[in-house]
C-alpha cells in the first residue's frame, strides 16, 4: 500500500479561491491509485511566502520525517515554493526522505517506482518552474508600464485623505479608480500596489468596497 499525503494551498490574497477542489480531486485521484491517504494539509497563504511562514507546510515537512510516507500529491507547481530555487529545494528535501512528490496538472511523478528520480519529470518541473516565474516577471512589468502610461496621459489623484475626514465609499472608489480597473481584471492585492505604488491596505480597502 502507498501511503500518500495531500498538500493543498490557496493565496491568503484571493477570498475566492478555496482549497477544498484542489483537495476534493486530488482524493479522487487516490482513490482511483489506490493510495493510503494518511492526512490532508490545507494552507491559506500567499506563495511568496518562505518555507518558515508557510506553518502548514512546515508542518507537514516535519510529520513526514516521523511518518512512512510515499508520496506527496499536489495540485500545480506552484504550491510547492515561492520561487524556482525554493520549490526545487523543497523536492530535494523530500527526495533525500525517499518521499515523491505527484503533481495533478501536468500529471508528473518525481519518483520512480524504485525511489529513484524521475529524469524526465524532473527536466520537466525545472523548464516548468521557470517559464512560470518568467511569466509572472513579464506580466508585472507590462502592467507597470501600462500603468506609468496611463499616469502620464492623465496624471493621478491625491492618494490618502485629511485627518478626521470620513469619505463616502463612491468618494473611495472613485479616488482609487486604477485600483478599481486592477482589480477587476483579476489582478492580485500584491501586484496592484507594486503597480499603483499605494499599500496594500488601500488595495483591501478598495476590495473591501467592491
Amino acid at each position: 500500500m502507498i501511503n500518500s499525503i495531500i498538500y493543498s494551498r490557496v493565496s491568503s490574497e484571493s477570498e475566492r479561491q478555496d482549497t477544498q477542489r484542489q483537495t476534493s480531486e486530488l482524493k479522487e485521484y487516490a482513490n482511483r491509485m489506490g493510495y493510503n491517504v494518511i492526512k490532508v494539509y490545507e494552507e491559506k497563504v500567499s506563495g511568496f511566502k518562505k518555507n518558515e511562514q508557510r506553518p502548514i507546510f512546515s508542518k507537514m515537512l516535519e510529520d513526514i520525517k516521523t511518518n512512512e510516507i510515499d508520496k506527496v500529491l499536489v495540485w500545480e507547481l506552484s504550491r510547492i515554493g515561492r520561487s524556482v530555487l525554493q520549490s526545487l529545494q523543497n523536492i530535494q528535501t523530500l527526495h533525500d526522505l525517499k518521499v515523491g512528490i505527484y503533481i495533478k496538472n501536468f500529471n508528473l511523478e518525481t519518483l520512480n517506482d524504485d525511489k529513484t528520480p524521475n529524469s524526465l519529470s524532473m527536466f520537466m518541473v525545472q523548464i516548468l518552474f521557470s517559464v512560470a516565474s518568467m511569466e509572472s516577471q513579464m506580466t508585472l512589468s507590462r502592467l507597470k508600464s501600462g500603468y506609468k502610461n496611463h499616469i502620464k496621459k492623465h496624471g493621478s489623484k491625491s492618494v490618502g485623505r485629511k485627518k478626521g475626514n470620513i469619505d463616502s465609499d463612491e468618494t473611495i472608489l472613485n479616488r482609487h479608480s486604477d485600483i478599481v480597473k486592477l482589480l477587476k481584471r483579476k489582478i492580485s492585492i500584491r501586484n496592484v500596489a507594486a503597480i499603483t505604488n499605494k499599500s496594500t491596505n488601500t488595495v483591501l480597502k478598495v476590495k473591501r468596497l467592491l
